[in-house]
């Protein structure tokens, strides 16, 4: 008995290779976005140090000079801090987009395991009907599991997010914090 016939396997490998493509072009749009985000990060790092370096050197004294080196300590830390977040996005959105693609070929491949079983128990020969059902019940477990599977993931995903945003804003406050004691520490 044969369950496929060529046309099947042509289209199946086509679908398969359209996937493959659409989730490499995916990956190197990530990867595009990340390289981009670098060369912001470097070229401003440049320019930045540039002009640092220039204000340092024209500090008049060591109380400038600290005074100086406490305004810089807020920036760098707002500008590490965005970084991550840009790299978080960057990688957030890479992975849902494979997710929705992961999910969408589980999805298809569970509507054509589901009607092969269906076409199975159609022409399945008398007295085999435990047979089918052991299998009908097998695959609706494997279904709850995948199920329960991908909601706790989701929910990982969204309290690892959760996360990640209270320790942005707690970094940001933190540096915000620091930058004032040391401007209050200049200012005494």
């Amino acid at each position: 008995m044969n369950l496929l016939t060529p046309e099947q396997i042509v289209a199946a490998q086509k679908a398969n290779l359209e996937t493959l493509f659409g989730l490499t072009g995916k990956a190197f749009e990530g990867m595009e976005k990340l390289v981009e985000l670098n060369l912001q990060v470097v070229k401003s790092t440049i320019a930045e140090g540039q002009e640092n370096a220039q204000r340092v050197l024209s500090a008049k004294d060591a109380q400038e000079l600290l005074a100086l080196q406490a305004s810089l300590t807020q920036p760098v830390a707002e500008k590490v801090l965005s970084y991550g977040r840009h790299l978080y996005e960057i990688a957030s959105a890479t992975q849902a987009e494979f997710a929705r693609v992961a999910e969408a070929q589980y999805e298809d491949q569970n509507r054509k395991v589901q009607s092969l079983v269906d076409n199975v128990a159609k022409n399945a020969p008398a007295g085999s009907e435990t047979a089918v059902a052991v299998i009908k019940s097998a695959i609706t477990a494997a279904n709850t599991t995948y199920e329960t599977v991908h909601k706790a993931t989701k929910q990982a995903v969204e309290i690892a997010e959760s996360n990640f945003n209270a320790a942005t804003a707690a970094a940001s406050k933190a540096a915000a914090q620091a930058s004032r004691s040391a401007s209050a520490k200049k200012a005494v």
